[in-house]
């Protein structure tokens, strides 16, 4: 079903998981933060979807996909440790939030090339990565990507100092 290994049946599910976390922070808060109940699921699931990508080699080798796991675990990690400054550091706040942004913004490079080159079963909407409905659509989820971060950005410029820890939360 779908051509999903053992492997990548368990990273699909923990992704997904990772996902709805995510959003549920973002759309909820505003933003994803180490000071939020489901921050810990969404950095344990993120972290555990990009160490499973790794030993998932469909395509060959290493490559693309494997490489952005790796700026996903980076950035991840510079995220974290901005949200353990937040509250001594203004450009903490910055960097956090626009880290957490960034790794949700990369889950969903894999999750809608891999989603729409499988789905429907037997007519899936695009043949692959280099499909071009599928870059448009890559390019349509950079521009809300872009809108997201300028409105999170413009959320901390706004925040008054004393109150930055818990804005929107």
């Amino acid at each position: 079903m779908l051509g999903l290994s053992s492997l990548g049946a368990v990273h699909t599910a923990i992704a997904l998981v990772a996902v709805i976390a995510g959003f549920a922070m973002t759309l909820r808060f505003g933003r994803i933060g180490t000071d939020l109940a489901l921050s810990t699921t969404y950095i344990g699931c993120t972290a555990l979807a990009c160490v499973t990508s790794l030993g998932i080699f469909m395509h060959g080798g290493f490559n693309v996909a494997h490489s952005l796991a790796l700026m996903t675990l980076v950035v991840l990690g510079v995220a974290v440790a901005a949200g353990r400054h937040r509250d001594t550091s203004r450009a903490a706040t910055y960097v956090e939030t626009l880290g957490f942004s960034t790794t949700l913004f990369f889950h969903m490079i894999p999750a809608l090339n891999e989603t729409f080159t499988r789905i429907p079963v037997g007519a899936p909407l695009f043949t692959g990565p280099d499909d071009p409905a599928l870059q448009r659509l890559f390019g349509f989820v950079f521009v809300a990507y872009l809108l997201g971060i300028a409105l999170q950005v413009r959320q901390i410029w706004k925040t008054p100092a004393p109150m930055r820890r818990t804005w929107l939360a």
